[in-house]
């Protein structure tokens, strides 16, 4: 069973959030994509709607999510299911906070201007 410690993830910066990738097709897996979102405290996400399916995992802290204009407050151990297509938004709470993410790969991000993300750890 092949396992993947937190020092061989590999590391990504964007929107002032960092993505610790574990699982993609660039790391041999066929059908999942996963990582683990850390999120400064007070750091104010960008709306995007997700190509694909997304489940993220609250690991500590609390992060507010508004999806589709519903703004919640998830804390640590709650689970954030995102359809795609959705627009959906992920700010950071009081402290930093952290969260798990798994998704299908080739997931793809639009943002409110129409930009279109590829982000390299859903790849």
């Amino acid at each position: 069973m092949p396992i993947i410690r937190p020092h061989e993830a590999q590391q990504f910066a964007a929107h002032g959030s960092t993505f610790a990738s574990y699982v993609s097709p660039r790391r041999g897996a066929k059908e999942l994509c996963a990582w683990k979102l850390t999120v400064p405290a007070g750091q104010m996400g960008i709306a995007h709607r997700p190509s694909n399916e997304e489940v993220l995992l609250v690991l500590d802290g609390s992060l507010s999510v508004s999806l589709d204009g519903v703004v919640e407050e998830a804390r640590a151990g709650a689970v954030i299911v995102v359809p795609a297509g959705s627009e959906v938004k992920v700010d950071g709470g009081a402290t930093d906070s952290s969260a798990w993410v798994t998704t299908t790969p080739g997931l793809q991000a639009t943002t409110v201007d129409g930009a279109v993300l590829s982000p390299p750890w859903a790849q």
